[in-house]
């Protein structure tokens, strides 16, 4: 494995790169925790997986690799925490760090995938669903990480290319 230049392809590449009717992995990066959502194979409907508790990249990379290689999964789509106004902040930063980072590790094609207001949305719906605030708390960086991937699965049942 070489790591790319810069790992996180267009949508375009990265549907190329993607073997079709493969499941594909959403991520919601979070300081603390890894959200994992995955698709179905026919990249229609993403569902919430596991979160993942971070303890560091050599862990958390080899936990998640694991996860990817027993699902067989044919990308990862990585949310991408911009600023409200687009700029990007200390998140992006770390995000694409990681995609970085774990390019040296596989060869799984990256997507990033615009995130702002995910975590706020989830939490809504998990307040009017009346999930307490512990159950919120369990469910909120998997959920998000379903709703990025979500979004990147309409795109490209929309036609996808950029």
């Amino acid at each position: 494995m070489t790591a790319r230049k810069d790992p996180l392809l267009s949508l375009d590449d990265f549907l190329l790169a993607a073997p079709g009717e493969t499941a594909l992995f959403g991520l919601d990066l979070g300081t603390k925790t890894i959200g994992i959502a995955i698709s179905d194979l026919g990249r229609r409907i993403a569902t919430p997986l596991i979160t993942i508790r971070r303890k560091a990249f050599k862990t958390d990379s080899a936990e998640l690799l694991r996860l990817a290689s027993d699902r067989e999964i044919g990308g990862l789509v990585l949310g991408m925490p911009f600023n409200m106004d687009g700029s990007a902040g200390p998140r992006v930063q770390a995000t694409r760090a990681f995609a970085k980072n774990l390019a040296a590790l596989t060869d799984l094609p990256m997507l990033a995938w615009d995130e702002r207001m995910s975590t706020a949305a989830v939490t809504r719906t998990l307040i009017a669903a009346d999930a307490s605030r512990a159950r919120r708390a369990e469910l909120v960086d998997k959920v998000a990480a379903a709703y990025i991937l979500q979004g990147a699965l309409d795109r490209i049942g929309s036609g996808g290319l950029d």
